[in-house]
């Protein structure tokens, strides 16, 4: 008896739900597709963020290589002036 009283309940929620995913409301769909829109630009939003932070974080890379690079080039002029440059 309890077996198919659930079974009859499980029918009446699925001929519930079935009824409400016919309804359209368009106000809700409506909310719902701004809701999206917005994450949407919110992940936008956020890539950019992402991509200014990493072109930010290469070109401080960068920069900290070309003043290793050029204190390189200045220590081998100096070995260079002074005889003893690399052979």
């Amino acid at each position: 008896m309890d077996i198919a009283s659930g079974e009859l309940v499980e029918k009446e929620l699925d001929q519930m739900i079935e009824r409400r995913s016919r309804k359209k409301d368009p106000d809700e769909e409506h909310e719902l597709w701004e809701e999206s829109a917005g994450a949407g630009r919110h992940d936008a939003r956020r890539r950019e963020e992402n991509r200014r932070a990493w072109c930010n974080y290469f070109s401080r890379l960068a920069g900290s290589l070309r003043a290793r690079a050029e204190e390189c080039d200045q220590r081998a002029a100096l070995l260079e002036s002074r005889g003893e440059g690399i052979r």
